[in-house]
């Protein structure tokens, strides 16, 4: 969401920009976990192709005759998407549905671990994934960020919306951490598979370097469940997308569990991701984005999450780097 989950690979550097008053999430409503849900209904397929969804025609056959785009998302990483009285809520549910309107399709989020995401998207059980995703070159390329090798077919992004990695600790134990290198030493807890973990694995073999002690790390598969551990005094901090871990900040305990420390860093953009070859669902979905910036419904639904000073003013196609 991040540290991804800014859900991000690390070879976003220089994301830093302090993307700074998504504002401590001020009004961001919300928690997430493993069946299929549905989000917002966001259009009727009968009469998608009157006024009401102006650009239906422009999508693939296939998904005009299924009259849904079904989305792979991490339905447990608020206030980007989580569950919320058995419903499916959030940021990206509710850009589904503005999407929705715009196409003339439901978008139907089904719920899987982050790092699973763009396989099951491949392999054509999502249509495309929506969830705190950075867009970056090595997704881009299906380059594995640790390794640099490539390890599949890459993807094309739709970037709506920009956000940095924080760092977060116990409220009142912060023992004087306010960068990434002052975790030498120390334990982090961070989502798998996000930038988060990949920052921490860096900057831990920068401080083998320097003569000082490794950071010490343990993944989950849901950030929350690293909210958990650390609320539990198991690590000395945490590492998450910025809007997320200002939500768990001002929302765990009523606010006195944690507190988040430092500045943000790899500030990059968040993108609907795509198979490669799916031009016609990139570019109608790009379409839609635009549509829905420009009518002001955009607008709308990052103000309702407190997350407004992330947006962007228009539909970017690979913009990461």
């Amino acid at each position: 969401m991040t540290a991804s989950s800014t859900r991000r690979p690390a070879a976003a550097k220089s994301r830093m920009a302090a993307v700074g008053a998504i504002a401590v999430a001020g009004a961001m409503l919300i928690t997430g976990c493993g069946d299929q849900t549905t989000g917002a209904d966001s259009g009727d397929k009968k009469t998608a192709k009157g006024s009401e969804a102006p650009l239906f025609d422009k999508l693939p056959k296939e998904i005009q005759d299924a009259g849904v785009i079904k989305v792979g998302s991490d339905i447990a990483y608020p206030p980007v998407e989580f569950k919320e009285g058995g419903k499916t809520v959030g940021i990206d549910p509710d850009l589904g549905e503005a999407l929705g309107k715009e196409l003339g399709v439901k978008f139907e989020f089904n719920n899987g671990t982050f790092d699973t995401l763009l396989t099951g998207m491949r392999s054509g059980r999502y249509d495309l994934a929506m969830s705190a995703m950075t867009d970056t070159k090595e997704r881009q390329e299906g380059i594995d960020p640790e390794s640099g090798k490539k390890v599949g077919q890459g993807v094309d992004f739709i970037d709506y919306f920009t956000a940095g990695v924080s760092i977060y600790t116990p409220k009142g134990k912060t023992q004087s951490i306010e960068t990434w290198e002052d975790l030498c030493g120390k334990k982090i807890v961070v989502q798998r598979g996000t930038v988060s973990e990949d920052l921490a694995k860096a900057e831990s073999k920068t401080c083998v370097k320097n003569d000082k002690k490794k950071i010490s790390m343990e993944a989950f598969d849901q950030d929350t469940e690293a909210q958990t551990r650390l609320r539990a005094g198991g690590a000395d901090a945490g590492s998450s997308d910025f809007p997320v871990a200002a939500y768990a900040v001002k929302t765990s305990g009523g606010g006195d569990d944690f507190e988040i420390v430092g500045q943000q860093v790899e500030a990059a953009p968040y993108g609907i991701a795509v198979p490669k070859g799916s031009t016609e669902l990139r570019d109608a979905v790009k379409e839609a984005l635009d549509a829905v910036i420009k009518n002001g419904e955009y607008e709308k639904v990052l103000k309702k999450w407190g997350v407004a000073e992330g947006a962007v003013d228009k539909a970017v196609v690979n913009g990461g780097s």
